[in-house]
């Protein structure tokens, strides 16, 4: 990495210089995505364009370009590959499909590393790397994740470094290739090798700048300073993220961003620092969400019912968190089957997918199954991704509870943390203190979305980070699961939903007495809606005009034991507050039911996923049927119904009959994985 100089010198995470621009144009909002890559000899003619034809062939629209740049490479290197990524996209343009190119964030991979010279070794690394709290430098050598070969080192380091401009720098000239959007990867405190990073000198610097606070010299959550570390890290690497996007649009004001984000609504954004719904108001910059499966090698195909509905979370997340703007995210799979069905969950939050098969991003799952899902989303993009969601229940994905309710080992991305007989390279190593139900703000989110799905519910996410009375609009019901640690403008956000007629659910043993740093506050900061002081014993339950409080978890109880008790308690008053006016009569609780409009017109998404039980069984494709009911509008009566499915032949819209019986309609269908419902009114 010679010959760039730089300044010796940080720049604050929270005055940030980025200016971005609202750009997002239309191919990215309909983006079908895959990977693809060239070698330093590639011919445009010979190897590039057999490459482009062959993804244009399997309907992919945007191909993820993932050559060299994750590698320690000098200057003279670098500039002569941005001669090869232009060729690129000029025979990838030509043929119609846009470019986004891959650029890890804060990694640097030393190709032999091990033995020969290195980034940290030998380069600028040992001054810019990551630190523990130890002051142990973030750095290893193979054999730890997939993706680092054993002879090579990774290196993470700091974003306060002057790695900073030099990126940024790299960045600049990447936007001047003709790339139509840069994907940096997971811009994170990799925590793989070593915890709670990045206590680097430039990070120390940095702090104190921002917070007037040296830096903890240990994790513990008892310490207000160290609280205040953790809400910092997700602060600065908000600024870094901005600012990449600012660099490339300074050059190209088209350009966009999209940010692999692997951290999703579980306790990864607080051990890693990248929170995504930090980004979910900023222009020109989004997600590719790393939405993870069970196994790296046997994808879904163990999965419970109610590991399902954790993946119906964190796609819905990924959603809410990216705001109005497109939501990429990963599609893994394993077998043609699982993978499928994986996609279509990610369809049914809104999302955009990335076809890939686990643990790597290089391979699809299977040619054929990717060609005729994404010949589906292209012959149905304006349902999908021009519809808007209608649901008028919210459930409320609180960070700073996340931060700092019951913090404890493991991510709890999913529940069943135990491999099945002979699956290797599972999420979990088998404790069960990693699960989602042993983290108590966590497993209560989690059972509340799994109520939700189970009674076919629809709901949007809505995420914390910069919450605004308009994040709430067209919400006639908000739940609160175990909500602990708010700020004041959050509580008045809240306060001002239920002074507008919104019915709030809260739950949970000390409902926000902590303020958004995760330190006790003398009153609870919504007593008043509430109806409850600290000082006051806590009831079991209490209503308070439309606000209704529990002491217990009943979503972490629902998603344990699918207590229908709790489920009754949780959406008895949401229920009561906007009965839904499309449902399933008949069906199987394990279908997942989404209702957009699209103009007058209803658009609904169904996935099956009743094959799945409380334990953990082979996978194996079983059909459904539900009926589903319509309430009719005042004065309209239904015109046509129709149905499509990438589980068809074609992905032409089929006719379905429907019957009318007062103000509603019911009609039947035979569900397999996934079907898109379009009802039009006359």
């Amino acid at each position: 990495m010679g010959g760039v100089a730089v300044a010796a010198q940080f720049l604050p995470a929270y005055g940030g210089t980025a200016r971005l621009t609202e750009v997002f144009p239309e191919w990215s909002r309909f983006a079908r995505i895959a990977d693809t890559t060239f070698d330093e000899d590639a011919d445009p003619v010979r190897d590039m364009k057999p490459k482009i034809d062959a993804l244009r062939k399997q309907n992919v629209s945007v191909i993820e370009l993932d050559t060299i740049l994750s590698n320690w490479i000098t200057d003279q290197q670098f500039t002569e590959h941005m001669g090869k990524v232009r060729q690129f996209c000029e025979l990838a343009h030509a043929a119609g499909m846009r470019v986004v190119m891959y650029y890890p964030s804060l990694e640097v991979i030393s190709i032999g590393g091990r033995i020969g010279q290195s980034f940290y070794k030998n380069g600028p690394g040992k001054d810019w790397v990551q630190r523990s709290p130890e002051g142990k430098p973030n750095v290893f050598y193979g054999d730890l994740v997939v993706w680092v070969d054993p002879d090579d080192e990774s290196c993470w380091v700091s974003p306060n470094s002057p790695y900073r401009d030099f990126y940024l720098a790299r960045i600049r000239q990447l936007a001047g290739t003709g790339v139509d959007a840069i994907w940096p990867d997971v811009p994170i405190y990799f925590d793989g090798a070593l915890s709670w990073c990045d206590a680097s000198s430039w990070a120390a610097s940095a702090f104190r700048a921002d917070t007037g606070l040296a830096l903890p010299a240990k994790p513990d959550f008892t310490s207000p300073v160290f609280r205040r570390y953790v809400e910092w890290r997700h602060h600065t690497l908000l600024g870094w993220q901005r600012d990449i996007a600012a660099a490339g649009q300074s050059v190209n004001p088209q350009l966009v961003t999209f940010v692999e984000t692997v951290s999703m609504d579980y306790q990864y954004g607080t051990l890693v620092g990248l929170d995504g719904a930090y980004l979910r108001t900023s222009p020109g910059v989004s997600h590719v969400w790393e939405v993870d499966i069970l196994g790296n090698y046997d994808g879904m195909r163990h999965a419970t019912a109610t590991d399902w509905t954790c993946l119906i979370s964190m796609y819905k997340y990924a959603r809410a968190a990216s705001g109005a703007k497109p939501a990429w995210a990963f599609s893994y799979g394993w077998k043609a089957d699982d993978a499928s069905l994986v996609m279509a969950e990610l369809l049914a939050a809104g999302c955009n997918p990335f076809e890939v098969k686990s643990p790597y991003k290089s391979d699809s799952t299977d040619l054929a199954m990717r060609t005729r899902m994404y010949g589906f989303i292209a012959a149905n993009q304006n349902a999908l991704y021009d519809s808007v969601n209608t649901a008028e229940v919210g459930v409320y994905h609180s960070s700073a509870s996340r931060d700092y309710v019951d913090p404890s080992a493991g991510t709890g991305m999913y529940l069943n943390t135990v491999a099945p007989k002979g699956v290797k390279d599972w999420w979990a190593t088998g404790s069960r203190e990693e699960g989602a139900d042993h983290h108590s703000w966590l497993g209560d989110f989690r059972g509340v979305v799994k109520a939700l799905v189970y009674a076919h519910v629809p709901f949007r996410t809505v995420t914390s980070p910069g919450l605004a009375p308009a994040d709430l609009v067209g919400l006639k019901a908000l739940l609160l699961p175990n909500l602990q640690a708010v700020s004041d403008e959050e509580a008045a956000v809240l306060r001002g939903f239920v002074a507008g007629g919104g019915t709030l659910v809260v739950t949970g043993p000390n409902p926000t007495g902590l303020d958004q740093f995760g330190t006790t506050r003398t009153e609870f900061a919504l007593s008043d809606v509430l109806g409850l002081r600290r000082a006051d014993p806590l009831p079991a339950s209490k209503q308070n005009g439309t606000c209704w409080y529990h002491k217990d978890l009943l979503g972490l109880n629902y998603l344990t034991k699918t207590d229908q008790a709790s489920a009754d308690l949780l959406l008895g008053p949401v229920l009561r507050a906007t009965p839904p006016t499309v449902g399933l009569a008949a069906g199987d609780p394990r279908i997942h039911l989404e209702v957009n409009r699209l103009g007058s017109d209803l658009v609904l998404q169904l996935v099956n996923f009743t094959q799945f039980g409380d334990k953990p069984t082979e996978f194996k494709a079983a059909p459904t049927t539900c009926t589903v009911r319509v309430d009719l509008p005042t004065g309209k009566q239904i015109g046509t119904v129709t149905v499509s499915s990438p589980d068809n032949p074609t992905p032409a819209p089929q006719p379905v009959p429907w019957t009318t019986s007062g103000s509603a309609a019911t009609f039947d269908l035979t569900l397999q994985q996934y079907s898109l419902v379009r009802v039009i009114f006359a």
